[in-house]
């Protein structure tokens, strides 16, 4: 296969990404505005939800505890989906596989705008949280098109400005119910929001490609499991594998203690629960056979703990901002009194922060010498900031704390750029399961972090979050900096597409030569 020039892939031959090259519709430019855009979509369409809560409990007569249950519903199988939608991604490719998302959310959408009934309410929203892990797939696309040298930005903007679809949602889909009128209008609200993304997904598939002309496209060469290259790793993803399971038995619990569901069906959901973790832990082991042989190709591994550290960090960063989200406006109305309007449109700087705040991440990455040693440096602001909001109190004028929330969201979401500046170029043809098991600890991140509020106050809750982010902090130093972090050529998986391009039936390339290990690129 021919090597992409620079020219066809897009890439320049100056320096970083300017601001004017960000504005431009042409080329990799292009694919990323495409793409931030779907993100967009999904996260509308996912959180389309949150902003009638309150009129579709009145309209409905659900109780508060049958609401609660609607938003777990809403979040409750995005973990095992990125994780399942990453092994898709690697085998299909990012355009087949957003596209469908998309245009499978039309279904639940549109389900639950106009059911009558309670369990088809729930059954809607969980479909429908599936939808929240399409954010794995544009991560793949982007590093696509992508060198190096500016992916940490690329990929911050797609991040940061497609997360804002949440902000987005509060902010118009009432204004769109009010545009309709009576008390239908919410359902005509969300069903728009369906039909908009599964439009926009069918134009997606038939606008983009998933690499550059010429550039081979690198596949994952077994489906099940991510695919890990020595025994210690094969250990180490069974262990990441429990967390992202068991976390579907810690939403069960969480349904129960609200007695939504009986103690038995709580027993009979957390059975399966285990049954679902025996089986994926079956497969951890079978798809890496050959890893813990010992026997993997010398020149095509890569080091499991940057796998498990970004996933650490996301952890901390990621399901901070949801759990902080969540609590926020709650935080603000009883700590200083407001009404539950102002004190959410206080709260609200801490998301809007995504515009700038994750783009900046992944700047800082690009420019700063060091992928490492940056998300070091956010991951100690991080520690410190929740730390300042630990101390927040009635006493503090609201100006002061707000600005102290801000500058905490700051490190937040620039964390996250910076985490996903890396995510792409620990190994390429696993790359969309990695990014979904590094995202999945996000959400992993979310319910663990409120779970914990359950029990203690707030300011102890903002203690454990820094307390956790300084000890991801630590963790980085083990972080392997990835090779040709600031390469103007495109990532490519050598190993790969080397043995993609041998005769069938041939040994591939690698697996016949005696190489030293190298650090993936």
């Amino acid at each position: 296969m021919s090597t992409p020039s620079r020219a066809q892939a897009g890439v320049s031959p100056g320096g970083g990404p300017k601001v004017r090259n960000l504005l431009s519709f042409k080329g990799r430019y292009r694919t990323l505005h495409l793409t931030w855009f779907a993100f967009f979509l999904s996260f509308v369409v996912w959180f389309n939800f949150a902003p009638f809560a309150r009129a579709i409990g009145d309209q409905m007569g659900l109780t508060k505890a049958q609401l609660t249950t609607l938003a777990l519903c809403n979040v409750a199988l995005t973990v095992p989906a990125r994780v399942l939608i990453g092994m898709l991604l690697d085998r299909l490719g990012p355009r087949r596989v957003y596209a469908g998302i998309l245009m499978f959310s039309a279904i639940p959408c549109t389900v639950f705008a106009f059911a009558d009934s309670f369990p088809l309410m729930v059954a809607s929203r969980l479909a429908l949280s599936v939808v929240g892990a399409g954010f794995v797939v544009g991560i793949r696309m982007v590093s696509e098109w992508f060198p190096p040298k500016e992916l940490g930005t690329a990929e911050g903007i797609y991040g940061g400005w497609g997360n804002f679809g949440s902000a987005a949602a509060a902010a118009l889909l009432p204004t769109v119910a009010g545009v309709i009128g009576g008390p239908q209008g919410w359902r005509w609200a969300i069903a728009s929001t369906g039909l908009i993304a599964a439009a926009y997904g069918l134009f997606y598939l038939n606008t983009v490609s998933d690499t550059p002309d010429g550039s081979p496209y690198a596949k994952s060469r077994r489906a099940g499991a991510l695919e890990v290259t020595n025994k210690a790793a094969v250990f180490g993803l069974a262990g990441l594998t429990v967390p992202l399971t068991g976390v579907l038995g810690l939403i069960v619990w969480r349904i129960r203690i609200v007695e939504v569901i009986s103690v038995e069906v709580m027993w009979i959901l957390l059975a399966t629960v285990a049954a679902l973790l025996t089986f994926q832990l079956r497969l951890v082991f079978k798809v890496n056979a050959q890893a813990l042989k010992g026997t993997y190709p010398a020149n095509d591994r890569y080091q499991f703990r940057s796998v498990s550290i970004l996933s650490l960090a996301y952890f901390c960063n990621f399901g901070s901002e949801l759990a902080i989200v969540s609590m926020l406006p709650i935080f603000f109305a009883e700590t200083w009194n407001l009404s539950p309007t102002v004190a959410g449109l206080t709260a609200s700087g801490f998301a809007f922060m995504n515009l700038v705040a994750r783009p900046a991440g992944g700047l800082m990455s690009d420019l700063l010498g060091s992928r490492r040693r940056t998300l070091q440096f956010l991951l100690l602001g991080l520690g410190v900031g929740y730390t300042g909001m630990a101390l927040l109190g009635p006493s503090w004028p609201v100006p002061a704390a707000m600005a102290v929330t801000m500058l905490c969201s700051l490190f937040v979401q620039s964390s996250e750029g910076a985490v996903f500046a890396i995510v792409p170029m620990v190994k390429k043809r696993v790359s969309g399961q990695i990014s979904g098991i590094v995202g999945a600890s996000g959400n992993v991140g979310a319910i663990v972090f409120l779970t914990a509020l359950l029990f203690v106050p707030a300011q102890t809750f903002f203690l454990i979050i820094g307390a956790a982010s300084l000890l991801a902090n630590l963790a980085c130093r083990w972080l392997p900096e990835p090779e040709s972090s600031f390469s103007g050529d495109l990532i490519r998986d050598t190993a790969s597409t080397a043995a993609l391009e041998e005769p069938a039936g041939a040994t591939p390339a690698g697996v016949a030569r005696e190489l030293e290990p190298q650090p993936a690129t």
